[in-house]
């Protein structure tokens, strides 16, 4: 035998040997996995896989071609296994199909040699024709990676846009949502669908206001407001700028720089001017506004309103910058009064105020699983001008009405307001997302008025702060599912061409509710379905909750372990038995002693960003983040510190779920709480994509028109690692969406770097612009009246989980 002969034939060794250790670890890795998982009652699949895949490494390494042979016998049954568990679903297969097929490719091309070993022809090739058709499938798959999978698919006909009437042009973007029922929706038609491709960037500003994420919540969430020809904004720290609305220009900067140790943001400001004529309601019986004026030719004639994360409110000259002096204590009204004790960072505010005719109206942040005893989450009303109190809504006391009396507080750890508000100036009526009392996960100390109030959508008179009515969405929350967003108001069709008053809002639970404004009654179907208790001694469980049947559910599950999934079978194979570990009793599995996953957890389904609205075609569009998240309670020592003692928790997991993962004491209580992600090895979710979404929803037939994922895996990655990959797998959105009559939807709050235009009747992106950082910010837009052109502004900060951080203010324009 040649010298070259001799070399080839070590080489064909050398590379069988290699292929049979793969195999052979792979295998070892199923059927310890599937053995592990078949005790749990989970699939028998991988422990019968991972038995042939030992026996096929084994005789590749022996140099048998039946080793080769094995092996594709075990793919062969895979792909009817495959299909038979999640169907025709891209992601899913992928996930079982790809490493396989990948590896069969590489046998199938190693099958001549073993052949060539065992001294037979090689048969080269019909082992190559079956490689490439392989290769091909597989290099199909991988291409398939890079193109959207929308869970549901636009099924109609793209109708024209209906075109601007210059009646009721948008002038300007005047609260948080842009009009006061949070509509995030402008009747704009400059850029529109068709030549959105265009849209460039006309301006950036820096705030100089970095935010530094050390995974407790610094972030930027502004949402500008415009007012004629000037954008008003806040930053992490409550600095508040005013900006040429065409150039960017810097007209005045007020620095507040204000510092706690966590949750450093401003999701938005609010605007009044004392100079417009006062609005009373129209509906009979409401209650009138309160009139308010400012001197002629005093300061602050037109004023920004600041919620701060120090709790104060603050009230700002639109036209200077400038401290309005005759408000509260020199521009300021402290809004830890009455409170009791309340140090950083126990309370807090994050969301705008609330302009409700001259009244300013606040919740507050109260930090979650920290303690029972906490502030509470009192609603107050303020004189706009003045600063004075007017009303307060003391959810564990309702006749309180005002501060309370010398020497006592406010109810303490009652039900809070943490997102922001609508106002229906119609009705003088001001709307309040709820969410529940502490500690949000352990609800045995919880008063009557507690369960009553607790994640509700609360409707109070905004002159008096006298309650209208409440709807609770959750009883006896025991999974931190605050109602986290502003309702947003439709007119909803009622038939024979009425319509009806409402709004509709968003949960965590992935809910969508439609409510009637003057009654808090449902407009669609809301069923009360059956639960399960945990095992928490004395808890007080609910065994019915409500589920809003009548309207889409937006990435609720139910899960299942075919539900699992990873990068490859090996990191779904322990997603599985993760799952399979856990107690999962569907969307209400409460907290216990042992192991429950939550999905969607408390970091959604749907969050604070809130919903847009489409009057012209009567569609919502919602974006979503789909991440499972689990709980277990751990029993606290009753006493401390004694010899051997087994000692409490100590906290790793920051002051909420929102804020970090560990181990959160829950001082007050016998227990702690342990929680994480339901994450897989790589970090990635365990459950399928897409792991977010956006949605379109007809209200007239309450179906959804399409939803299709939104992000890619382009600034993030397995274990953290950036895989710089535009792949759209749709990852978890955090930050609010626009509508626009030149029927686009835009949207940032993903964890890639892009501010996107989908078109908002199909949901095709059409367009998308690259920042230099992540945004959770809130997308609006303006028309100059200057110089005529139509502008989208956002702020981008830093995404979620990044560790990039900026200051950047961009408008885009057409030219």
């Amino acid at each position: 035998m040649s010298g070259t002969n001799i070399h080839q034939g070590l080489l064909a060794k050398s590379w069988l040997w290699l292929v049979g250790i793969v195999i052979l670890a792979a295998g070892l890795f199923f059927t310890v996995g599937g053995a592990r998982l078949a005790v749990l009652g989970g699939s028998l699949y991988f422990v019968l896989a991972g038995l042939a895949l030992l026996a096929s490494g084994v005789l590749i390494i022996r140099r048998r071609p039946a080793g080769a042979l094995l092996f594709g016998a075990t793919f062969a049954v895979t792909v009817p296994w495959a299909l038979w568990e999640v169907g025709i679903t891209f992601w899913p297969l992928v996930s079982r199909l790809l490493a396989m097929g990948v590896g069969a490719t590489v046998v199938a091309l190693s099958y001549p040699l073993l052949r060539a070993a065992a001294g037979r022809s090689p048969a080269w090739r019909p082992a190559l024709a079956v490689a490439a058709v392989l290769a091909l499938a597989s290099a199909g798959s991988a291409a398939g990676m890079f193109v959207p999978h929308a869970p549901v698919s636009f099924a109609g006909v793209e109708r024209a846009l209906a075109p601007v009437d210059p009646a009721h042009e948008q002038k300007n973007w005047s609260a948080y949502g842009n009009t006061g029922g949070g509509s995030r929706f402008v009747a704009l038609d400059q850029i529109t669908r068709h030549n959105v491709d265009k849209l460039k960037v006309a301006w950036t500003y820096r705030t100089g206001d970095i935010a530094t994420s050390d995974g407790n919540g610094a972030e930027d969430q502004d949402t500008p407001l415009q007012i004629g020809d000037t954008v008003f904004i806040c930053t992490p720290h409550n600095n508040v700028i005013a900006l040429d609305a065409d150039t960017g220009r810097e007209k005045w900067k007020t620095v507040i720089n204000a510092h706690t140790s966590v949750w450093m943001r401003c999701r938005g400001l609010a605007y009044f001017d004392a100079r417009q004529p006062l609005l009373q309601p129209s509906a009979p019986g409401s209650t009138p506004v309160v009139p308010a004026a400012v001197a002629d030719g005093a300061p602050c004639q037109r004023r920004i309103l600041m919620n701060t994360i120090t709790a104060q409110l603050i009230a700002l000259d639109a036209d200077t910058g400038k401290f309005c002096a005759g408000f509260g204590t020199s521009g300021h009204v402290d809004l830890k009064a009455g409170l009791g004790s309340a140090p950083d960072p126990q309370y807090q505010l994050t969301s705008a105020p609330t302009l409700a005719g001259t009244t300013v109206i606040v919740g507050g942040r109260v930090a979650d699983n920290v303690q029972v005893d906490m502030p509470g989450g009192v609603i107050r009303g303020f004189d706009v001008i003045t600063g004075r109190l007017r009303w307060a809504f003391d959810p564990g006391n309702p006749a309180l009405t005002g501060m309370p009396p010398a020497g006592k507080t406010y109810t303490r750890s009652t039900p809070n307001v943490w997102a922001a508000m609508s106002y229906d100036a119609a009705s003088n009526t001001v709307f309040m997302p709820v969410g529940s009392a502490s500690v949000d996960i352990y609800g045995v100390p919880r008063t009557a008025l507690d369960h009553s109030f607790g994640a509700s959508m609360l409707a109070l008179d905004a002159t008096t702060g006298k309650e209208k009515w409440h709807f609770q969405t959750v009883h006896n929350d025991l999974w931190d599912f605050d109602v986290p967003m502003q309702p947003s108001f439709i007119d909803f069709p009622a038939g024979r061409g009425r319509t009806v008053p409402a709004l509709v809002f968003g949960t965590k639970a992935g809910q969508l509710y439609v409510l009637d404004r003057a009654t808090g009654k449902p407009l669609t179907r809301v069923d009360n379905v059956s639960v399960k208790p945990a095992n928490i001694p004395g808890e007080p469980y609910s065994l019915t909750q409500p589920k809003s049947v009548g309207m889409p559910q937006i990435g609720v599950g139910p899960l299942t372990e075919a539900s699992m999934w990873g990068a490859t079978p090996f990191d779904q194979l322990l997603c599985r038995i993760a799952f399979k570990g856990m107690r999962y009793e569907g969307l209400y599995t409460a907290p216990g002693t042992d192991k429950a996953l939550s999905f969607p957890g408390s970091l959604g389904g749907m969050n604070w960003g809130g919903l847009s609205v489409d009057p012209t075609t009567n569609t919502i569009f919602a974006n979503d983040m789909r991440l499972g998240l689990w709980e277990q309670m751990v029993p606290q020592p009753t006493t401390q510190n004694k010899p051997g003692e087994k000692q409490a928790l100590k906290n790793t997991g920051g002051e909420a779920p929102n804020t970090g993962m560990g181990s959160v004491p829950m001082k007050g209580t016998p227990y702690s709480v342990i929680k994480d992600r339901f994450l897989s090895a790589l970090g990635i979710p365990c459950q399928a994509p897409p792991f977010g979404t956006l949605t379109a929803i007809d209200m007239t037939t309450r179906q959804i028109k399409w939803q299709v994922p939104v992000g890619t895996v382009q600034d993030t990655g397995p274990l953290g690692i950036r895989m710089g990959l535009p792949i759209p797998i749709g990852m978890p959105t955090l930050g609010g969406t626009l509508a626009t009559q030149g029927g686009l939807v835009f949207i940032a709050g993903t964890q890639d770097f892009y501010l996107r235009a989908f078109n908002s009747a199909t949901g095709k992106e059409v367009w998308k612009a690259r920042l230099p950082v992540g945004s959770q910010g809130g997308p609006m837009s303006y028309k100059s009246p200057r110089s005529g052109k139509q502008y989208v502004v956002i702020t981008a900060g830093g995404a979620r989980q990044s560790p990039d951080r900026g200051d950047y203010v961009i408008a885009y324009s057409l030219s």
